[in-house]
């Protein structure tokens, strides 16, 4: 593993809202807007940016934790931005923190922890748990 950064800079994501990411639960719709389920996958992704300027050949990032406080809907079709920040990194675990904004609005906000692992090791546990 390696690490560039230093605590406090960031990497930003931007995705557009589809239909395929609106609030549904058991095929039935809940809402038309951006879903809480959606927002938490792009937010895990955008401290995942980090990961993948650090991990080496033959590591992996692997989610570990993510809090998330769902704010302010965002509609299908507008630009979602999400700014992940370095908080710290402790041995192989990458902590960051998030917001996301359409536009000037804060939609929602939180934290991220995500570790760098040797993949084969890994690949070794999932195959013991199959």
């Amino acid at each position: 593993m390696q690490n560039p950064f230093i605590p406090g800079d960031k990497k930003t994501l931007t995705i557009t809202v589809t239909s395929a990411d609106v609030a549904k639960l058991a095929d039935e719709l809940i809402h038309p807007v951006y879903s809480t389920f959606a927002l938490t996958r792009d937010a895990e992704y955008s401290g995942r940016l980090f990961v993948l300027d650090m991990k080496e050949a033959g590591e992996e990032g692997i989610g570990t934790g993510i809090t998330l406080k769902h704010l302010s809907p965002a509609l299908i079709g507008q630009e979602v931005v999400f700014t992940a920040t370095l908080r710290e990194v402790i041995k192989n675990e990458i902590i960051t923190d998030f917001e996301a904004k359409v536009g000037h609005r804060l939609i929602a906000e939180g934290t991220q922890w995500q570790k760098i692992i040797n993949k084969e090791k890994f690949d070794k546990l999932l195959e013991l748990l199959e």
